[in-house]
């Protein structure tokens, strides 16, 4: 759920994904890439962000 709600900050431009807490990085990752939004993603984590 923590993970949903920072996705939401990122999409929203709210939070950069860089400051996701570590913990709920690759969960807030999958559900941005689920949502059709690997551009916000880094690399290492799946995305397409450099």
């Amino acid at each position: 759920m923590m993970a949903m709600f920072f996705a939401q900050r990122v999409i929203l431009g709210k939070t950069a994904f860089a400051d996701v807490p570590a913990a709920l990085k690759a969960g807030c990752a999958e559900v941005l890439i689920d949502s059709g939004l690997p551009e916000l993603v880094p690399e290492e984590y799946g995305g397409t962000a450099k």
